[in-house]
């Protein structure tokens, strides 16, 4: 199992760290009379990553090797099959909301809670796929190859499929993507001249020792409250 970023991953989180930016920056102009506000800025920040949709910050390449046999007429055909494929994790931006965000003035710390990774389905590069064996007499005879080729694809894609869902690579999804919403909040935040900490973590994770979130109002009930 081999990791690889992709462009196209680097360029979504490129695009995310400009609207989160300039949303935060916007919201910080729009308030300056009243001075820097973090429960706006972060909100400006919300509202850039949940216009991304999915937000996809990490990518990784898996190989599935299967090998399938075929029996008739007491003859035998067996072919192994080598497809590599890419799978994308991402979240889906548009289920956070502001109830997921919380802040923490007297720790200056930034809370949020993301939606669970999803794993895209294999993307299989048809040129590097590799195929061993031989049907001999059985596959002139009948339609074993296409058997064996129908059988040995339907395994390997299921075997990417459960690679992609193991825990190490879904480790390194959220790592990924934690990160990447750390620094989308965080960078309008310093651009307001606030040295915050941003914490993030998944809704199916356990909260850290501080428990920041038990002890602060999300910036939706904050900014409910100005109204």
């Amino acid at each position: 199992m081999t990791f690889v970023g992709k462009f196209a991953a680097a360029l979504a989180l490129i695009t995310v760290f400009i609207l989160a930016l300039v949303w935060g920056i916007g919201a910080m102009v729009e308030h300056k009379l009243a001075g820097p506000d973090p429960v706006t800025i972060a909100s400006g920040s919300l509202q850039g990553l949940r216009e991304q949709n999915r937000l996809s910050a990490f990518a990784a390449r898996f190989v599935a090797v299967s090998t399938s046999t075929q029996t008739q007429f007491g003859l035998q055909a067996k072919k192994t099959l080598i497809m590599p494929g890419t799978v994308e994790y991402h979240v889906d931006m548009a289920k956070l909301n502001a109830r997921d965000v919380t802040w923490d003035a007297k720790t200056r710390t930034l809370g949020v809670v993301l939606p669970p990774v999803e794993a895209s389905a294999p993307q299989i590069d048809m040129t590097q796929i590799r195929e061993y064996g031989e049907g001999g007499i059985l596959s002139k005879i009948t339609d074993a190859d296409a058997k064996l080729e129908a059988a040995n694809r339907a395994a390997g894609q299921k075997e990417l499929v459960r690679q992609a869902h193991e825990a190490v690579p879904i480790r390194l999804a959220r790592d990924a993507t934690r990160r990447a919403v750390e620094r989308s909040f965080a960078l309008p935040l310093k651009a307001a001249g606030f040295d915050a900490t941003v914490k993030v973590r998944f809704a199916d994770e356990g909260r850290d020792g501080s428990e920041v979130w038990d002890t602060t109002k999300s910036i939706a009930e904050v900014l409910a409250n100005r109204q």
